[in-house]
């Protein structure tokens, strides 16, 4: 747990690295300064004199934990209010975000949401909290790519190629994922299913393990974050076949997405937002839906997360709703054509 009422207005340079199921990010002793940093804007009146908390259900250093600190400062900076990051790791997420369904809906708690708690709902029965009803959204905060690659070995340079090969001989290839249910092995599932691929999952237990053997060799292929995928793709360990995006990554301009090599309806994104418990005020929803989104407008604030190959998004508490409402049926869709359960 931090306390961030009292930090200095100043962001940390942040380079990620990746460990676990998420984005792990190693904080250099380098920092913009306020020089550099656009002036503070004027104080807005706090929601209270009781601090937030931002429930993250991953570890510290993690994705959605950087956004969770970027949203506690940009709060702190511009209501004045004392904002702590909660770090609640356990059950693939599942913990955090049952305590944050619990928690008393009056603006205090909020959660860091990702979409892999919609994912381990596709996957779980009898979840502690409805990943849906149990929430008020509101807002998405940012995207991330996912992009299939395969090892530098392999012949392919497309992903027509991939799938004929993996068709013809199905017991030769293999793709690895930091664990079953993640959104690294369903992004593969997805794609099996709309291609008719035939790869075998090795799944792993954490994306240390699966990033070294791929760029070992010892799996042939994996979707793998854009960013991450990119710095070994420059060291010619690996090649980028496709994003798994509906439009291509400033980060990668040249990597065309799935959708442009013919394969249809295969997206996935890792979105982030913050949600509110059940029964949260619509007036204190929108006053954290308004001071996000001006802070998501900012340059510097879209900077720092493209640098971290994430796309700052915002828009309406409406819209977050609307994308979680959508986004669970069909991952419960995909888990049940694919056949996945929480032990395959």
């Amino acid at each position: 747990m931090v306390l961030v009422e009292n930090c200095k207005p100043t962001y940390t340079r942040i380079i990620i690295v990746w460990e676990d199921r998420m984005p792990i990010f190693s904080r250099r002793a380098v920092t913009l300064g306020a020089a550099a940093m656009l002036a503070s804007p004027a104080l807005a009146q706090k929601l209270s004199d009781r601090p937030i908390t931002i429930i993250v259900p991953f570890s510290a250093g993690s994705g959605p934990d950087l956004l969770a600190r970027l949203a506690a400062e940009e709060l702190r900076n511009r209501w004045g209010q004392a904002v702590v990051v909660d770090n609640r790791v356990g059950a693939s997420g599942n913990l955090g975000a049952a305590a944050a369904s619990r928690a008393a809906p009056d603006g205090h708690t909020l959660l860091l949401y990702v979409n892999t708690v919609l994912m381990n709902a596709a996957l779980a029965r009898n979840l502690p909290f409805d990943p849906v009803r149990g929430f008020q959204p509101i807002v998405e905060l940012a995207r991330g790519s996912l992009a299939l690659a395969v090892h530098s070995s392999q012949p392919f340079t497309d992903t027509r190629a991939l799938i004929a090969a993996s068709i013809a001989k199905p017991d030769d290839l293999r793709f690895g994922s930091p664990g079953r249910g993640t959104p690294h092995h369903l992004a593969m599932e997805l794609f099996k299913l709309r291609t008719g691929a035939k790869l075998s999952h090795i799944p792993y237990t954490g994306t240390a393990g699966v990033v070294n053997d791929f760029i070992g060799g010892h799996i042939q292929s994996m979707f793998i974050p854009v960013h991450v995928g990119l710095t070994h793709a420059k060291a010619g360990n690996i090649r980028l076949l496709a994003l798994g995006s509906g439009k291509r990554s400033p980060l990668a301009p040249d990597v065309p997405t799935l959708a442009e090599q013919g394969v249809a309806e295969a997206e996935v994104d890792l979105w982030y937002g913050l949600s509110a418990p059940a029964g949260t005020p619509q007036d204190i929803v929108e006053r954290f839906n308004r001071v996000l989104n001006e802070a998501l407008s900012e340059q510097r604030v879209r900077a720092l997360l493209q640098s971290q190959g994430l796309e700052a998004t915002g828009g309406t508490s409406k819209a977050f709703a609307e994308l979680i409402e959508k986004d669970l049926p069909r991952w419960v869709s995909i888990v049940q054509s694919a056949g996945i359960t929480a032990e395959n």
